[in-house]
């Protein structure tokens, strides 16, 4: 069993990546469709601290990685079906918290693609930590090894 820190920098570590990789593969694929406005690996400041996007992003999503790390005991053994619940929670919090923090209005102003897009990526990027969260943890450098018994 390991230590909360040890599945608390997992996480993170999970989180990071699932944005880099699920969240911000799926704004490209959508950018390339011509289904949105959201460009894919943004560099352009945030508000209020003007960090770039990517960073404002991936940071979040390590902080969701850490909950989803410190509470995967309880989730069992399918992870990646935990990580899209713990994707459309994140996404629900966009819509109602985060948006309306911005000064943008709830929910994208409940425009139907608009939302279904936002609970796409967070969606896809939880499917990504909850993958991403088993490989990436510990394992012994050697296995035991089976002696052969004898008749």
């Amino acid at each position: 069993m390991e230590s909360a820190a040890t599945r608390a920098c997992i996480g993170f570590s999970a989180g990071a990546i699932a944005v880099l990789v699920f969240h911000q593969g799926l704004a490209g694929v959508f950018d390339i469709a011509g289904l949105g406005s959201m460009r894919a690996f943004r560099l352009l400041p945030t508000w209020p601290f003007g960090v770039p996007a990517l960073v404002s992003l991936s940071f979040w999503g390590s902080m969701y990685g850490i909950a989803f790390a410190l509470l995967s005991p309880r989730f069992g053994r399918l992870l990646w079906l935990a990580g899209l619940g713990m994707g459309l929670i994140a996404g629900m919090i966009t819509l109602f918290v985060v948006l309306p923090l911005k000064g943008l209005s709830v929910a994208h102003g409940w425009a139907a693609w608009p939302v279904a897009r936002t609970l796409l990526l967070t969606s896809f990027w939880g499917l990504g930590v909850g993958m991403l969260l088993p490989l990436l943890r510990p394992r012994p450098l050697h296995r035991p090894v089976a002696r052969a018994v004898r008749a």
